[in-house]
Formats: C-alpha cells, structure tokens, sequence
C-alpha cells in the first residue's frame, strides 16, 4: 500500500484530471485524450452558461470551444452520443464494448407486438429521407410496447415516433445525427460508425470481463475510487456490492490497480496501475502552478461526491431539480477550484441579448480568505468563462 497525505492526495486527483498545473489537455485532441481517460462525460441538455459536456472540457481542455465538441460529435465523428453513466458521450472506438446493452435492447422489443413493424417503417423513412427527429417522423401506433424502451424509459406517451426512434438508438440501429437545442436528429448508424467498429463483436463477452473493463474506466475517470456504493458505479450493469468486491479483488490481483491509504481515511483507495508515475510525481512535487476554475456539476471530478467532501471538506449537490423552497443556493450552480482547495459557488447565466455572464452570486467556503491575488485570479477565471460562453463581458447581478 502507498500512503499519501491529504494534499498529496489532493493534488494526484487534480493532476490526473487536469485541473491544476500546466494544461495536459489541449485542442481538439485534447478533448479526444481527455474522453479516452475518463472513458465518458456526462450529457445534459440544460443550458444556462454552456451544457454539462462542455463545462467538463472548458475547465481542462486549453483552447476548447463549443464548436470543438460539436465537431467532434458530428463531423469528425470521434466522439458518439452514447449511455454510460447515464447520458454521455464517449469514443467511437468504445462502441463495441457496450454490445451487450444493445443486444438486450433488441431483444426486450421482440417481446411486443407491433414494434418491428413501426421499426422498419422508421428505418425506411430515414434511408429514403435522411436524419429525422420525433416531430417530423410521420409515425402513428399502440404505445403498449414502450417499457421496451432501454434508453431513456420513454416518458412521452402520445409521440410513437419520439418512441421507436429512442428504441432504435438503443439497439444501434440508429445514432444521433445532431442535436438543435434540446432536439435530437437521427440517422442509421451504418452511414456514420465504420464498419469494422459497427460489425465489430463485443470483445468482452463474460460479465466478470465486461465489470472489470468499466470499473477501470470509473477509477481512472475520477483517479482513485474505494469499494464503496458510489453514483461513481452508476449505470454498470450488475455491478452490485458482491460483483463489485469480486471486480476489486480480480483487479487487485492482477495488478492493475494500486491500494492506497490517505491521511484521516479509514476507507482504502484505489488507482490505476499506470498511475503510480503520478503518485510519485505528487509526494516528490508537492507545488504545483495554481488555476482557477469552474467545475461542471456532473463533471467525473465529481462523480463520488463522499470522497470529495472527505478529501476537500466540500459538499456539493446540483440543486436543479430540488424544489426552490429547499434550494441552498441556486438553480446552476458551479464549483469554483483554486488551486488543490474547492473555494467557492458560483450561480452564472448567460443572457443572450445583451450578450452578457450575469454572476448571480458567489458563496465563498468558511474560511477562505478574499485577498487581492484571489480575486485576481477569480476574476480572470470569470472572464475567460464569460468568452467561452461568447459573452463581451461579465458583472454581478445588479
């Protein structure tokens, strides 16, 4: 077991996210890099100050832009809207190991009468006319066949459209094309994934195989993770507290993760084998260039919301779907990170017309001191997030 101190500790997790230090992660293939380690980010539609994926990168990724993701996404075709810990976006060289759901997917809709046919009249229209989305998809039928729906559980009931389009996505026979605000078009997959990734058998057919490959994505997305019930886990497919000690112990003995035992935790951590450069680096190299940044609220940084409080002393919930009476502090509300301390909140909008990031607060920790050079470097970081956000210019909420 390598022991590290609270600050060492600190300090790996941030280094192996980039989020402190000279930037590791730069341009395009830089969002590619940083995608391939975490192994997803997470999606999420809302749009007050930029979506979640694009906060995740905008806060490591020098140089990104919301165009960089869109590229990726949709031209380049690198990166693929695909389920992993919930809605994310991964590689395109990932889809393979994720046949098994597809495969389920197919396989819940043969149980429903009805749905093949509403699925090649579905895959008819789009060969002859293109990407389609839910509301131009001319599509009626009995809806008693949605439970089928793997993907999202479908919670529209009047649009069979919406429906068999979701289901179609969940078996791979059918990708997202692009997205217009909160709208999706889809396409067949056959006319964006190559072939040998599309036709490509799952490489990990035995679950114990499959558990161990997405376990070492989740530690190396965070840095290190313990073997605990954790929104960490999310979305594993039987991944339950006896699979995953039987993950940890196989992983454990052949070598490819490290224990690790961190001051004032009980719990032992774990990193990736590959890491062991960087836990060297941290205990040899304790300063490190300090940053200022916005963190996204479901950025992997944050995936194990137990293990930053234990670590950074900060407590952290997304309050946009709490009722607004039993909201703390706001709607959208962002980590602020300096250095290896989490130092504050801060509520942005972007307001559209007059092109301005509205701060509609900003709650400092207990204890952090505001000195000249903090607000220095939160007002640089405020800046460079109000450019990200194609903004002139900032100012508090009058």
């Amino acid at each position: 077991m390598i022991n590290l101190t609270n600050k060492q500790a600190r300090l790996f997790i941030l280094l192996k996210q980039g989020l402190i230090g000279e930037h590791k992660f730069i341009g395009s293939q830089g969002v590619l890099e940083y995608i391939q380690q975490a192994g997803c980010i997470q999606f999420d539609p809302v749009d007050l100050c930029g979506k979640n994926s694009e906060l995740t990168l905008q806060s490591r990724v020098k140089g990104f832009s919301k165009g960089t993701l869109e590229d990726l996404l949709y031209k380049d075709r690198l990166l693929v809207d695909y389920p992993d810990k919930n809605l994310s976006i991964i590689s395109i060289d990932d889809w393979p190991f994720f046949g098994r759901y597809r495969k389920e997917a197919r396989q819940s809709g043969l149980r429903f009468e009805g749905l093949a046919e509403l699925e090649s009249r579905a895959k008819a229209y789009i060969s002859e006319n293109g990407f389609v989305s839910s509301g131009d998809l001319p599509m009626e039928g009995n809806l008693r066949w949605r439970s089928a729906i793997h993907w999202s559980g479908g919670w529209d009931k009047n649009n069979a459209g919406r429906a068999v389009l979701e289901q179609l996505y969940s078996t791979g026979e059918l990708v997202i094309h692009h997205k217009k605000g909160t709208r999706k078009y889809y396409d067949l997959a056959e006319k964006h994934i190559p072939a040998k990734i599309l036709n490509r058998k799952e490489p990990l057919p035995k679950e114990i195989d499959h558990q161990k490959w997405r376990a070492l994505r989740r530690i190396g997305a965070v840095g290190f993770l313990w073997n605990r019930p954790s929104h960490a886990w999310l979305n594993i497919q039987g991944l339950d507290t006896e699979a995953r000690a039987r993950v940890f112990s196989a992983l454990s003995a052949e070598g490819k993760i490290i224990p690790l035992g961190i001051e004032n935790l009980k719990e032992t951590l774990y990193c990736l084998a590959e890491d062991e450069a960087l836990l060297e680096e941290v205990r040899k190299n304790p300063e490190q260039m300090q940053r200022c940044e916005l963190i996204a609220p479901l950025d992997p940084f944050l995936w194990d919301r137990r293990l930053i409080k234990a670590l950074f002393g900060f407590e952290y919930t997304w309050e946009i779907y709490t009722p607004a009476i039993k909201r703390k502090y706001g709607v959208y509300v962002l980590p602020l990170l300096y250095g290896d301390s989490i130092i504050a909140r801060v509520e942005p909008v972007r307001d559209r017309k007059s092109s301005t990031l509205i701060i509609k607060n900003i709650w400092y920790e207990e204890g952090v001191r505001v000195t000249k050079k903090l607000r220095t470097a939160v007002d640089s970081c405020l800046n460079r997030f109000a450019e990200f956000n194609s903004c002139k210019a900032w100012r508090p909420d009058a």
